[in-house]
């Protein structure tokens, strides 16, 4: 029996990144030899044990072959006969495809030092077209190593998988979880672009892709083009360190611009209401959680009012908050102002940029929702049991009445230092 470690903990560990996780591959062993030593199954589909005190994984050598489409068509087999190298020629990348043994050796049959030194992502093997996940992976992979290109044939070779309608096979499930991992990278705007430059972007997102080539007035959008738009957007919430209901809302949230008619470009009136229905309809294709459905839907509906926000009347600003149901879920309101923050500030061209701008409608609107939220409901309610149908009206012009009080006094101590709208 001889164990090796493999993947991504050789990867990060050549990189001088940090190391979390350890995989291991077991050549030479049987399952019958892994529970004699103490090691716990878990593998429904091949060998899988934990290790009886670490805890982490050791998988038995296998080899792989592909019996039907999508990405559980697979039949393994694991047996004391198969090497460390027909286990390493089934991985996705040469730079995944590094074992390193107990003295330190490093076996690296497919050159993926090579192409960790030239910022690679290559293919192992043919191989790669079988698992249509290996391209959301490299995707992925592209959002943590911005700085790697993908190989001109690893690309050729998925957008072959696209054409051949492998893509198309993948669950929703597993399409939401290597997104959310990858927008939660330090570089998302690289996973999308290379989804986009094999093709599998319009598979998986048609609503996202069609936005590229869509223009956008040159005064607000000094980038013009709404996919490059987005890219700058969900990069700008992941330099903020926004969370993944965040992140996800900034990519949902100009889906309607692509649905504006071509004849009135680049103008995109009403572009807000139009992206309701698309962020939705992803949401349902993709199965996404609740959480971050009703942040991406309620930031596609309200960012163009929150870019407003100084110029709209108290009693708009109230119903607002009613609208977004602020008054319960304040938290939620809050990441919606963070979202359009990122969308103020993901503005970028080759002779401007709204990066640094200021934009006071965060605390604005944070300052009028407190002052809303500090209205008493329930005082005015027990002052109106005789005719309790004019309660929410009454508590409403309450508070309007805060909020207009509040930002008064915000006017008056010098706070509103004016804003850029966000059409």
């Amino acid at each position: 029996m001889r164990i090796y470690v493999v993947g991504g903990a050789v990867r990060d560990e050549l990189l001088g990144l940090p190391v979390k996780d350890h995989d291991h591959v077991v050549v030479g062993a049987t399952p019958d030899d892994m529970l004699a030593k103490g090691y716990r199954p878990v593998g429904k589909d091949f060998p899988v044990f934990l290790h009886p005190k670490t805890q982490e994984e050791y998988a038995l050598a296998r080899t792989e072959r592909k019996t039907a489409p999508g990405y559980k068509g697979f039949v393994f087999h694991t047996s004391p006969d198969v090497t460390l190298e027909d286990d390493l020629v089934r991985r996705d990348l040469t730079i995944n495809a590094i074992a390193r043994a107990d003295d330190g050796t490093l076996t690296d049959p497919y050159g993926g030092r090579r192409d960790l030194e030239l910022r690679i992502f290559r293919h192992v093997s043919e191989a790669f077209a079988e698992d249509p996940v290996r391209i959301l992976r490299v995707a992925r992979f592209a959002a943590r190593f911005s700085d790697f290109r993908v190989a001109p044939e690893t690309n050729a070779l998925m957008r072959q998988m696209v054409e051949q309608g492998e893509v198309d096979a993948l669950v929703p499930e597993r399409v939401w979880q290597e997104l959310a991992r990858g927008l939660m990278e330090h570089k998302p705007s690289r996973m999308l672009e290379v989804l986009r430059d094999c093709g599998a972007l319009a598979r998986i997102l048609p609503e996202l892709d069609v936005l590229w080539g869509v223009p956008q007035p040159e005064k607000w959008h000094p980038e013009i083009d709404t996919g490059m738009h987005m890219l700058q957007v969900i990069d700008c919430a992941a330099e903020a360190g926004h969370e993944l209901a965040t992140r996800f809302a900034c990519l949902m949230h100009d889906l309607g611009k692509g649905a504006t008619p071509p004849e009135n470009w680049p103008a995109h009136h009403g572009h807000e209401g139009l992206g309701v229905k698309l962020v939705e309809q992803v949401c349902k294709r993709l199965k996404v959680p609740t959480e971050c459905r009703d942040l991406a839907v309620m930031t596609a509906r309200e960012h163009g009012n929150v870019g407003r926000a100084l110029q709209l009347r108290p009693n708009t600003i109230v119903t607002l908050f009613e609208r977004c149901d602020a008054f319960r879920k304040p938290a939620r309101f809050s990441q919606m102002l963070l979202a359009t923050e990122c969308d103020s500030r993901g503005r970028i061209g080759p002779n401007a940029s709204f990066r640094d701008a200021p934009f006071p409608q965060l605390a604005y609107l944070e300052t009028a929702l407190a002052a809303a939220r500090g209205v008493n409901a329930g005082e005015i309610a027990q002052g109106c049991a005789a005719t309790p149908q004019r309660i929410p009206e009454l508590v409403h012009r309450a508070r309007v009445s805060a909020v207009k009080l509040a930002l008064r006094a915000g006017d008056a101590d010098g706070e509103d230092e004016g804003g850029m709208p966000i059409p």
